[in-house]
């Protein structure tokens, strides 16, 4: 199984830094998130900061994940065509669609019906990626472009997409029109084994062409002492146990009432990056991969036979910076020995 990072920096030069060391560590893949930076402008930073000697070990660049709505998928794709020129054809374009509030409140975009329209903007970043003209798509969300194509030769056939998705039909979704998926960073072997790899099946039994990666993911915190580990890696969990979006699932799970001291918490002005101290050693345990390194690899080969890669991120959630690049650097040296 594949061991990614998705590498963190205060600066965009300490990113740089951190996904050399995860080349060096022996990372398949390098994966630019969009929440505090731009995914494509990390992305370019990572592709040119890392190496494109095809005689030597190429780290992956992706974005994990772009925002899939707020900008247009012509625009989408010029940026991953720019992106793997700049990376030597190393580049993976990651999709999410994030939730109704971040696009309508955060970026004035529309949200309506997500799953045809994420549909609509794959086939429409495939047929500009294609080339040719005229460009036509109609569907949910529609491009019609005349007497244009991309003057510039492509650095290969097919620049792989990859899609976010947690619900079912979201999903099944990404199996049938991508080539590959990419995981909620809270998402255990067991939620991928009895929810997510059934639904990508069904996607796949649809789809023509039979390569596809499986990218599960994690929040990785490793010490040398377990107690540690998991503190630093709580605040993680208690950041999505606030969200009404994932209480269904913390619910089923018999956290439920984690979820609601969590939300009443965020309701009387406290951080959402904040509230590990209402989240048990349990609650942790379930949904990161938190402790020495002996358990942190046991607790990523639970991940084989599921999944062809896992997404690593260190925490970082309302930690100090320098307590933040110490749990990165105890991940890197993981990856590095697994």
């Amino acid at each position: 199984m594949r061991l990614d990072v998705q590498p963190w920096g205060e600066t965009m030069a300490e990113l740089v830094t951190a996904a050399r060391a995860a080349e060096s560590a022996g990372a398949g893949v390098v994966w630019a998130p969009e929440l505090h930076r731009n995914a494509f402008t990390t992305a370019a930073a990572l592709a040119a900061g890392t190496d494109r000697d095809q005689d030597r070990h190429r780290i992956g660049i992706g974005t994990g994940i772009a925002l899939a709505f707020a900008r247009s998928p012509m625009l989408t794709a010029l940026a991953a065509a720019d992106l793997d020129e700049l990376s030597g054809g190393r580049f993976r374009l990651g999709l999410g669609t994030g939730v109704a509030r971040l696009n309508q409140d955060w970026h004035g975009a529309e949200f309506e019906r997500p799953v045809p329209r994420l549909r609509d903007t794959v086939a429409v970043i495939r047929a500009v990626l294609a080339g040719g003209d005229p460009i036509i798509h109609q569907g949910v969300r529609s491009i019609r472009v005349r007497g244009w194509r991309r003057p510039y030769p492509p650095v290969r056939e097919r620049i792989p997409i990859y899609l976010a998705g947690v619900g079912p039909a979201m999903v099944a979704l990404a199996g049938e029109v991508a080539d590959g998926w990419i995981a909620h960073e809270l998402c255990p072997p067991s939620e991928l084994r009895d929810r997510i790899r059934p639904a990508l099946l069904a996607g796949r039994a649809r789809a023509g062409s039979p390569a596809f990666d499986v990218v599960a993911a994690a929040c990785c915190s490793v010490d040398p002492d377990p107690t540690v580990a998991r503190r630093r890696a709580a605040n993680v969990v208690g950041f999505y146990a606030s969200v009404r979006s994932y209480a269904g699932m913390f619910e089923a799970a018999g956290f439920g009432a984690v979820c609601a001291s969590a939300a009443e918490a965020l309701r009387t002005g406290r951080p959402a990056d904040s509230l590990g101290d209402l989240i048990p050693d349990a609650m942790v345990d379930a949904y990161t991969i938190a402790g020495t390194p002996d358990q942190c690899r046991t607790r990523i080969g639970a991940y084989d036979g599921l999944a062809d890669a896992i997404k690593l991120s260190p925490p970082s959630y309302g930690l100090p910076a320098g307590e933040v690049r110490f749990a990165q650097d105890r991940l890197l040296d993981l990856v590095g020995s697994v």
